[in-house]
């Protein structure tokens, strides 16, 4: 039996148009308050700081502290990024051509 489920082969850019194209939740835009759309990362970081220090907190080894660990350093992450891609774009200088 030969199966066509692979079907023809499409480029990166094909794919990603077909991918936009989708009304997923995770490519629709929202809007957000601004007040909340400027402390979004540094909501990312004060999460990321408490998640830490409550796995110093907990004096034994139990299930949820490596989640803990692990959502802490999600948290610190996405922070960061979300941090330098909004200031990146402020403070980039355009190149001189010459």
């Amino acid at each position: 039996m030969l199966s066509s489920a692979a079907g023809k082969a499409t480029t990166h850019t094909e794919a990603r148009r077909a991918r936009r194209k989708k009304n997923s939740l995770v490519s629709r835009k929202i809007w957000l308050p601004k007040l909340l759309y400027d402390s979004l990362p540094y909501f990312y970081l004060a999460s990321g700081i408490v998640a830490f220090f409550a796995t110093l907190y907990i004096s034994e080894w139990f299930w949820i502290l490596p989640h803990y660990v692990l959502f802490s350093a999600v948290c610190f992450h996405l922070g960061i990024i979300v941090y330098r891609r909004r200031h990146k774009k402020a403070t980039a200088k355009p190149d001189k051509i010459e």
